[in-house]
């Protein structure tokens, strides 16, 4: 075990340890370390603990003291002298005419070194810039390229989650990033909505993919063959949050339903045939706490009820109801002048003053025996009157008796 310190450099979140010897350093407290680029000006994030030797790089570089009130004059000197090299070096930048953009300017503790950092497409060639900078400042100059996530994260910013980046607040290290994660997770494609301001793909997406990857590895496969509590269906949906399916039923394809992964059995994982697949009698337990389900359409609503309506016998003495809608079809087909439940012509009753025979005289020939005796019965109870313009009042009034729940015409008595 080694006693050290952590302290972290104003261009990164890494924590570098280095051996305090002896010195007692409190938590936020600037020092002065000694590393291979010269004396730096850091502050302290961690004070004195210790660590196992194979969490060191060796050589461990020491703590030279604690920064004093000369140190700090001599960092906002510092800090002074990058802002007007930066200047400067867009001015020459410009001269010269070359394709790169400067970053950020950082000069060391005593001075004697400055570092530019600047993003290019390609290749630059620097060699008269560095000339003229080194001629303007009197002190070693150097030109570092860095990449766009470099650059974010020196120049920090606010993400589209409405945080600061990552990768100037907390993150040691980038972290490799593919189009992999995306898919896993079921997100959009679109590079606008999956990319950092950076331009690259957002570093919050390896936060995630573990739990992800663990999930898919339990849930089935979109188009898989299952088996649930309902029936047999395929995968239409998985949802990997939730860890739930949404399977499109062989009996109901039309209403797909959501499971819990518990709850169904895969009879086969991921797209293929159904031929040789031998489905188990016993269907899978459904959980007492019921999943939501999406509501059906309205066809299958209407589907449902033309299907599941019960065909009802009328029962003779289900009372007045049934014979108010009995006698309504009866006048209806009165007045349509066709026939009634039988396909027989309603006979023709006999006029007032008129007998029974004449009236039936006047009859087809082809009038059944039957139809002709209640005819010239009815005839005669209604006193045996003659005219067709009767008969059809007395048919429409009869139709409308029977609308009402009136008896209508008399029956013939046995």
């Amino acid at each position: 075990m080694t006693e050290v310190i952590g302290v972290r450099f104003r261009s990164g979140c890494k924590e570098y340890y280095f051996d305090p010897r002896g010195l007692e350093v409190k938590v936020n407290q600037f020092v002065i370390v000694e590393t291979a680029q010269g004396l730096e000006y850091v502050q302290c994030v961690s004070a004195n603990h210790e660590v196992d030797d194979a969490q060191i790089a060796q050589p461990l570089r020491p703590v030279i003291r604690v920064a004093t009130e000369n140190d700090r004059r001599s960092y906002a000197q510092n800090r002074t002298r990058e802002k007007e090299a930066f200047d400067v070096c867009q001015t020459k930048i410009a001269a010269h005419g070359l394709d790169m953009k400067l970053v950020r300017v950082e000069s060391n503790f005593d001075g004697s070194k400055i570092i530019f950092f600047f993003t290019a497409e390609g290749r630059v060639d620097f060699r008269e810039l560095v000339r003229d900078l080194a001629s303007s400042f009197r002190a070693r100059i150097e030109l570092r390229q860095i990449g766009v996530r470099d650059e974010a994260k020196m120049l920090g910013g606010i993400g589209i989650c409405g945080r600061p980046f990552c990768c100037a607040q907390f993150l040691d290290d980038f972290i490799p990033v593919s189009i992999k994660m995306a898919k896993t997770q079921n997100l959009s494609l679109n590079p606008t909505k999956i990319s950092g301001c950076c331009g690259r793909l957002m570093c919050c997406l390896k936060y995630e993919q573990d739990a992800y990857e663990d999930a898919v590895r339990r849930c089935p496969k979109a188009d898989s063959f299952v088996q649930t509590p309902d029936g047999v269906g395929n995968v239409s949906n998985v949802d990997l949050l939730r860890e739930q399916v949404v399977v499109r039923l062989d009996d109901h394809p039309e209403s797909p339903r959501r499971y819990r992964n518990e709850e169904i059995r895969v009879l086969r994982n991921g797209k293929g045939s159904r031929e040789g697949i031998q489905i188990p009698a016993d269907l899978p337990e459904r959980f007492a706490s019921p999943v939501e389900e999406p509501v059906p359409l309205l066809s299958s609503f209407l589907a449902a009820s033309e299907d599941d309506a019960p065909t009802r016998e009328a029962a003779p003495d289900e009372g007045a109801g049934e014979k108010r809608s009995r006698s309504h079809r009866g006048g209806r087909n009165h007045r349509r002048g066709g026939r009634g439940r039988s396909g027989e012509k309603p006979a023709a009753q006999a006029p007032a003053g008129q007998t029974p025979d004449a009236a039936s005289a006047k009859e087809p020939a082809a009038q059944p025996t039957a139809a002709r005796a209640f005819v010239g019965k009815d005839a005669a109870e209604n006193g045996g009157e003659t005219g067709g313009t009767t008969r059809r009042r007395r048919s429409h009034r009869g139709g409308r008796n029977r609308r009402r729940g009136g008896s209508g015409a008399p029956k013939a008595e046995d």
